[in-house]
């Protein structure tokens, strides 16, 4: 005997989460250490991963911060 067919429920588009470009994010290298924390005044921490660390270019207290240390080095992307 044959099992009855359930109904297929309408399934609704999903939604596409792009990623970010790369426009929107700044590079900064780390010429002194490889991994760190970085505490800006504002108490927010930023982290230095494989002697690099990516901010937001929305982000201005993160760029004034980096910007006005010599140890980071802000890459061209």
């Amino acid at each position: 005997m044959a099992k009855p067919q359930e109904e297929q429920s309408v399934l609704e588009p999903a939604t596409v989460i792009q990623p970010a470009s790369a426009a929107s994010t700044t590079t900064f290298r780390d010429t002194l250490y490889t991994s760190r924390t970085l505490i800006l005044p504002d108490d927010r921490t930023l982290a230095v991963a494989k002697g690099v660390i990516v901010v937001s270019t929305t982000d201005d207290l993160a760029l004034k911060y980096l910007k006005a240390h010599a140890e980071f080095e802000q890459l061209k992307e």
